[in-house]
């Protein structure tokens, strides 16, 4: 198993280290790239049937979460995900998974949504087209979208990486304040998790 240490020297000289196990967990979030709204896309889902962002412009929200079958960090969300689901879209807010990770073919991503139980769509982002255009870096990472594709919050799900309580559920704080009509309070996290493992890479 390869293992890599980052080193950071903050500005009291001391070193603080970071450990990247298999070499893919990093934080999302780092371009200064800022995206503020998503064109329509138009991708398949792993049965092959075609899906795009304006089939669910009657929501009240659309949330994208880019995932991945092999992550360990995007894996351990796996319940909080399929609970976010069940508790909100009764509400009328979409949710919609995006694979972009190269090695994962439609099949793993079909077997792996049926031994998690997801409810929700997943679908194939071939090529990383849509990664690069939103610039996600990370599984998992979230966007919440209006119903202008206008983004309203970009980050994490929460501050728990998945395991443990989480002391800023993020993402649920966002989707209140949208049922409720209020604006997001805080609209930008940083994502921690897997890099997405692009073509080319």
């Amino acid at each position: 198993m390869e293992k890599k240490i980052l080193l950071i020297l903050s500005v009291s000289g001391i070193v603080v280290l970071s450990f990247l196990v298999l070499g893919i967990i990093s934080q999302g979030n780092t371009s200064s790239k800022e995206i503020t709204k998503v064109e329509n896309f138009t991708l398949k889902d792993y049965n092959g049937k075609t899906q795009s962002l304006s089939d669910y412009k009657d929501s009240k929200a659309i949330v994208l979460m880019f995932i991945s079958t092999q992550c360990p960090v995007s894996n351990s969300y796996n319940e909080k995900m399929n609970e976010l689901y069940q508790n909100y879209h009764t509400k009328n807010i979409a949710f919609i998974g995006l694979n972009s990770n190269k090695a994962e073919a439609a099949e793993n991503i079909k077997e792996h949504a049926e031994d998690h139980g997801f409810q929700f769509p997943i679908l194939k982002d071939k090529n990383n087209i849509i990664a690069d255009r939103l610039d996600a870096q990370v599984t998992p990472e979230i966007y919440v979208l209006n119903t202008n594709f206008e983004i309203l919050y970009h980050g994490r799900i929460d501050d728990a990486r998945g395991s443990g309580l989480a002391k800023n559920n993020d993402l649920i704080n966002a989707l209140n304040e949208i049922l409720t009509g209020k604006e997001v309070a805080v609209k930008r996290t940083r994502a921690m998790g897997c890099t997405i493992k692009r073509v080319g890479s």
